[in-house]
């Protein structure tokens, strides 16, 4: 009876001593954690102002996000943004006891702890909020380092909860948390997989994303979605389990497939060719700053219109395919790489092309300087995706075929400007940035600009000698003398005789009314046409001082020419193009501004409207009359001009409306792939049909913010000026817009 005595004692006397060695115990590791006795602990300005990467948020002109610059794809949101569903899903599933807690749950500890774990950890949302924002707390290698670190997740989580109320903590937690691989963040993960705001989520959405937190990729709706419809259903019982559902609504929701927007997070929206040469536009600005554009939460706001986006981007998808189409039957089997001179095939052109890339290079380090053997290599079959209008396909081929594949893909470039401001409203830099990169819109993006940069020519004449649009010239080949050689331009179809005005000469693409009228200019006219090009926006010294350069031989990007015809639609005045409005930091800081672009009034309003009137008549009638047929029946006032370059590897043209100038250019990658001469081969069919799909939807669309009213007359304008009718010489020749070098 004694020694049953003593057992007693002795166990009870053991078990308070563990209870209170216990005590002590937990009470000592807190305090070392909380002194920073088991390493770094966050100080009250990380709690206030953690530190994690924000994605910097591209704003297009609507208010609206065209896309992000992330390391984390994760954009901050505020409570009330957040539709309730997700609170609840979040709170039935993960940390039922959230409201009742401080941060630890000691009631779910003990059960965690007396089940070893069997029935799930204890870890709050707290405590889980407390590990994603200061996520230097590495993962530890063994069980103590873990027991060490619930710890400091304790101690921060107290922290937390003493500064915060519980909806801005559950929602610092929906902030943070990763849903894939790259999307942190409700807003985030509700774009990409709903292409909702998080206040749009239904309840089975919320399920679903809820239910990706147990693990992201396995229960992820886009790669797996029988394991997410369960898990989601299993989110579902939960809210049901704990009264945020009905019994019915449960039945309902679970019944209902999963039904996706899925939107790339990797693709990032409208405007990836726009948003990439952003990014390098802001490199210098961020280091000047001492921002990181990739971590700093930046709200980068843009002229970008995103509807106008979305129409110029759909307006290349719906033509380019047809193009392609044409150019593969034009060119049948044989190959599309030719000399101008001769139009002979280049020989040799897939080898050089292939030996500058790296490929080819790795190749070399493996079997020496051995061309034959490197090019058996290279036509060796293998597995590969390449792009196709009908979306990835998967094929057999070598890279020696795939290299002449690429070759043949056509490209185009898209800006549109809004003249009175300067403000870019839309940026296509090409087909498909996923596969080609190569942008073909920016300033560097130089192709030879063929007839577009006729207008400049004439522009120039006006306003030096003061000449009108019914100004006549003979229809006759002109002579030049430079750098002692003679050089005498003649049209694509050979014709010539007659007399005809500027503005004719302009609206069918004349070469010889356009020579006539650079050789009005005098011996100085190339330096003459060439200043007033720099005056609206073409690089010094990018434009040779020779006579040709009036049927554009030189090279410019569509930027550069978007940013010259601007000033015929704004009486005379240039205004710089510009696309960055003002930048603000997280906290919504005004950081910078960008309002106070260059200007120039290159021309007087007389005189500018004399010319967008002549390109008027390029579209009523001349070269661009297509955009008035069937196809696209674009009514009202809208100017243009076609081009078109030697050997049809450019084709170019330019819309003007009141509002709005555009430049669209269509070509192959590499300027000796050639689009095989006739219809196709002209600017009014390889790049024309883009602007008329854009407009045609701009038209159709109310709201777009496009007028083709009339660009309004300066006050006084003698309206005689633009009155050529007469009778018409009887030895004129006349020739229809396609039979022109346009």
């Amino acid at each position: 009876m004694a020694k049953s005595n003593d057992f007693q004692f002795s166990f009870i006397k053991k078990f308070w001593y563990f209870l209170f060695g216990g005590t002590i115990f937990v009470f000592l590791m807190f305090f070392l954690a909380t002194i920073g006795g088991f390493g770094d602990m966050p100080e009250v300005e990380d709690l206030e102002n953690p530190k994690n990467a924000l994605s910097s948020e591209i704003i297009g002109d609507d208010g609206n996000l065209l896309g992000t610059f992330y390391l984390e794809n994760r954009i901050n949101t505020q409570h009330k943004d957040i539709a309730p569903c997700v609170f609840n899903a979040l709170e039935a599933t993960e940390d039922v006891r959230f409201r009742k807690h401080s941060g630890v749950d000691i009631r779910g500890t003990i059960r965690a702890v007396a089940a070893l774990g069997a029935d799930g950890g204890a870890s709050t949302l707290t405590q889980q909020l407390s590990e994603n924002l200061f996520y230097r707390f590495k993962k530890p290698s063994n069980k103590f380092l873990m027991i060490l670190q619930k710890f400091k997740e304790w101690v921060i989580s107290v922290r937390l909860e003493r500064r915060y109320t519980k909806d801005e903590i559950i929602t610092m937690y929906l902030n943070t948390v990763p849903f894939s691989g790259i999307s942190f963040g409700i807003e985030a993960a509700s774009k990409e997989f709903f292409n909702k705001k998080p206040i749009d989520l239904n309840i089975e959405e919320a399920a679903v994303l809820i239910g990706m937190l147990k693990a992201n990729h396995r229960y992820n709706p886009k790669f797996n979605p029988d394991k997410s419809l369960s898990r989601r259903n299993t989110v579902l019982e939960q809210m049901n389990k704990y009264g945020f559902l009905t019994d019915d609504s449960t039945t309902l929701l679970k019944s209902k497939p999963i039904v996706l927007n899925y939107r790339s997070a990797e693709m990032d929206g409208l405007a990836p060719y726009f948003k990439f040469y952003l990014g390098e536009y802001l490199k210098p600005w961020c280091k000047e700053h001492g921002v990181d554009l990739y971590r700093s939460g930046l709200k980068i706001y843009t002229s970008i219109n995103p509807k106008l986006q979305q129409f110029a981007e759909n307006a290349v998808k719906s033509h380019m395919p047809k193009l392609q189409n044409q150019f593969y039957k034009s060119w049948g089997k044989e190959k599309p790489w030719r000399y101008v001179t001769n139009y002979g095939v280049i020989p040799g052109f897939i080898e050089n092309a292939l030996k500058r890339t790296e490929r080819w290079k790795g190749l070399e380090e493996q079997l020496g300087d051995d061309s034959a053997k490197i090019l058996a290599e290279l036509k060796k079959p293998i597995r590969m995706t390449v792009f196709s209008w009908q979306g990835d396909k998967d094929t057999v081929m070598s890279v020696y075929d795939s290299m002449a594949y690429i070759k043949k893909i056509l490209h185009a470039g898209f800006i549109a400007v809004e003249p009175e401001t300067g403000h870019v409203k839309a940026w296509v830099g090409g087909v498909n940035h996923k596969y080609f990169k190569y942008d073909h819109v920016n300033r560097n993006a130089r192709r030879q600009v063929g007839s577009t940069f006729k207008p400049i020519v004439y522009a120039t004449a006006i306003d030096i000698n003061q000449v009108t649009p019914c100004t006549e010239y003979p229809r006759e080949r002109t002579v030049f003398f430079s750098g002692g050689e003679e050089w005498s331009p003649r049209n694509a179809d050979g014709k010539s005789g007659g007399v005809w005005t500027m503005s004719k000469g302009l609206a069918l693409s004349d070469n010889l009314i356009t020579a006539q009228i650079m050789k009005s200019l005098g011996e100085d006219a190339p330096e003459i046409v060439v200043k007033f090009a720099e005056r609206v926006g073409i690089e010094e010294g990018r434009i040779p001082k020779v006579p040709s350069i009036c049927l554009g031989t030189m090279e410019l990007s569509p930027f550069e020419m978007a940013s010259a015809y601007s000033a015929f639609a704004n009486n005379g005045l240039w205004i710089e193009p510009t696309f960055l409005l003002r930048i603000e930091d997280k906290d919504g800081n005004i950081l910078e501004e960008f309002n106070n672009p260059k200007t120039d009034q290159v021309l007087s309003s007389e005189k500018a409207y004399m010319i967008f009137r002549m390109l008027e008549n390029v579209v009523n009638g001349g070269t661009g009359s297509r955009l008035r047929g069937a196809d696209f029946a674009i009514e009202g006032h809208v100017a243009g001009k076609t081009g078109t370059t030697q050997g049809s590897a450019d084709g170019w043209f330019m819309g003007l409306t009141k509002n709005l100038v555009c430049a669209t250019w269509v070509g192959a990658d590499d300027p000796t792939v050639r689009i095989r001469g006739g219809l196709i081969g002209q600017g009014s069919a390889m790049a024309l049909p883009i602007y008329g799909y854009f407009m045609k939807s701009a038209m159709a669309d109310k709201t777009s913010g496009v007028s083709t009213d009339p660009l309004d007359a300066p006050d006084g304008f003698d309206q005689s000026l633009l009155n050529c009718t007469k009778r018409k010489p009887k030895d004129e020749e006349e020739s229809s817009p396609n039979d022109l070098g346009n």
